[in-house]
């Protein structure tokens, strides 16, 4: 039976109220890649929209706490830490998120959000430069907590 319909087929978002406060954590990254006249006005401060890492990195902690908002049946969260690490790599950048709280539900979406909405405004913020650029290998590196345990992506 899938867990987000009821007896009826009609959609619900899952009843978590009987599970246990745990420690939960979510790591997820992904990359954006660009052309080098766009890295170089990034990693410069030259972009007329003002700082884009820094403005990056608010937009993913932004994003971390919408996620209910944005995605039906995730439920609203009272998220303890979210942290953003950015990557310099020879094309673009790497946007880490990890996302942690004591709750009775998981985090990944968060992460995983939080990671979507930061290279979204990377590429709001320099598409006037580069409009090819890619933004890609969005994943949950790792979790741990609740009843799954821990899980760690295998590279």
């Amino acid at each position: 039976m899938l867990t987000h319909l009821d007896e009826q087929n009609r959609p619900k978002m899952v009843d978590v109220s009987s599970k246990n406060d745990t420690n939960r954590e979510a790591t997820a990254s992904g990359i954006i890649t660009m052309s080098a006249k766009a890295l170089d006005m990034v990693l410069n401060n030259k972009n007329k929209k003002g700082p884009v890492l820094q403005t990056a990195v608010i937009s993913a902690i932004l994003g971390a706490k919408q996620t209910s908002t944005l995605i039906p049946m995730c439920h609203p969260l009272m998220l303890t830490s979210i942290n953003c690490d950015i990557d310099e790599l020879k094309d673009g950048f790497k946007l880490i998120v990890t996302a942690k709280l004591k709750g009775q539900t998981g985090v990944e979406m968060e992460a995983l959000t939080g990671v979507s909405i930061g290279l979204l405004t990377i590429y709001d913020m320099v598409k006037a430069v580069d409009k090819s650029m890619v933004i890609k290998d969005i994943k949950l590196l790792k979790k741990s907590g609740g009843k799954s345990g821990k899980y760690e992506l295998k590279l």
